[in-house]
């Protein structure tokens, strides 16, 4: 892997809460859970139907579904202890994207392709994760200078053609930052943590940076994004309540997205170009053992 790194210094160009008028789209919701697990999650879509995930609250294990065939494929890292399955593209065969943990516990990325494994770390950091995965070879994620990932999280963007790296320095983020979404234009969204440790939402799209808070929210975070101005994610509210969301950075409208099962417990992290969303939700401040995937499909009138 070559040892190249640009670094971005982003700008705030937009900051703030935007609108709170509402798109008002009704979702159909499918619960999606591995065989004979009480803890799953879906993490990416493409447009179509293939889902990268996870399964496993105390040794992950990584998978693709098919919406359409209704079948799991396992993918894990070789030799890994565990594996998640987190970004994947929409060409064929499809590239997935995520991390594994190795026997040693150090934490690495990694790109897959039809089974050809590809490690992913930014020069002499220790510990990595890629979360997302576009069509034209870039991946989005982070990296920790410590080995367990306990220092603040510095977000980055990897180039696959060139093994370039860039960086991106958020202002005010000293609780660290992480890249979670990147689309076919290179845009990309994330999350930092300011000095109060208090979690944003960002998304860098036609050159503009911008803050995300869903509004008269406690925290919000950005997980994930597709081709059509379209950015998802959760916000906490002031009962320290998770709910998903999806945003149109064009109309700069928010949308709650609850599962029904989930009202207080949902993560939205991952959507597709037809507007389906991928998530989970259960995970809990009083538990993090029980975790339930879903598929939320956009209703056609």
């Amino acid at each position: 892997m070559k040892s190249k790194y640009a670094v971005l210094a982003l700008i705030l160009a937009v900051v703030g809460c935007m609108s709170t008028a509402f798109a008002q789209v009704k979702y159909t919701f499918e619960a999606v859970n591995y065989p004979d697990d009480t803890f799953t999650q879906l993490l990416g879509i493409n447009n179509g139907g293939a889902i990268a995930g996870y399964h496993g609250a105390s040794t992950n294990k990584g998978f693709t579904y098919s919406l359409s065939s209704k079948t799991f494929t396992n993918e894990n890292y070789p030799n890994s202890a565990q594996t998640q399955v987190i970004g994947i593209n929409g060409q064929g065969p499809f590239k997935t994207s995520g991390f594994y943990i190795t026997q040693g516990g150090a934490t690495i990325g990694f790109t897959d392709v039809a089974g050809k494994f590809t490690s992913v770390a930014f020069p002499g950091m220790p510990f990595n994760q890629l979360l997302s995965q576009n069509n034209v070879g870039q991946a989005a994620g982070y990296f920790s200078t410590a080995a367990d990932g306990s220092a603040p999280d510095h977000a980055y963007v990897y180039d696959e053609i060139g093994g370039v790296f860039e960086e991106f320095f958020i202002p005010n983020s000293s609780g660290g930052a992480q890249a979670t979404g990147i689309n076919n234009s290179g845009e990309v969204c994330g999350f930092f943590v300011d000095s109060k440790a208090i979690n944003h939402g960002w998304v860098r799209m036609g050159g503009d940076f911008v803050i995300l808070n869903y509004p008269d929210s406690t925290g919000t975070q950005a997980l994930g994004l597709n081709n059509e101005n379209q950015v998802v994610g959760s916000y906490t509210d002031a009962a320290g309540n998770s709910h998903g969301f999806v945003y149109n950075t064009s109309a700069k409208t928010w949308q709650e997205v609850n599962d029904p099962n989930g009202s207080d417990s949902t993560i939205v992290n991952g959507i597709n170009d037809k507007g389906q969303l991928v998530g989970f939700y259960g995970m809990t401040a009083s538990s993090q053992t029980t975790s339930f995937g879903f598929v939320a499909t956009p209703q056609t009138e």
